[in-house]
């Protein structure tokens, strides 16, 4: 699997986790040279503290596309340090 936005790579992974319809990239896939730190945050009731990550490509940001769980709740553990994305980003084979 691939994610990409604005004709860049962010991450490739034949080990995503699929989880409601999202595919989880592990953290050591994703090309970190295009990743920001957000202090956006959410909370899902099942899986816990989501963090976000803002996406920068060839000078375009796309603020908090990026989320995962540093610390998820057991139910979601498996998606640990694993990296999904939205807002525009297309996630492909």
């Amino acid at each position: 699997m691939k994610a990409i936005w604005n004709g860049k790579i962010l991450a490739e992974s034949d080990n995503t986790v699929v989880v409601e319809n999202n595919h989880y990239f592990p953290a050591d896939s994703i090309n970190e040279e295009f990743f920001t730190d957000s202090d956006h945050k959410t909370t899902c009731p099942w899986k816990g503290l989501a963090s976000y990550k803002s996406i920068q490509v060839e000078g375009e940001t796309n603020e908090n596309a990026a989320w995962y769980y540093p610390e998820p709740k057991v139910a979601a553990s498996e998606i640990k340090d694993h990296f999904a994305f939205w807002k525009g980003v297309e996630v492909t084979e």
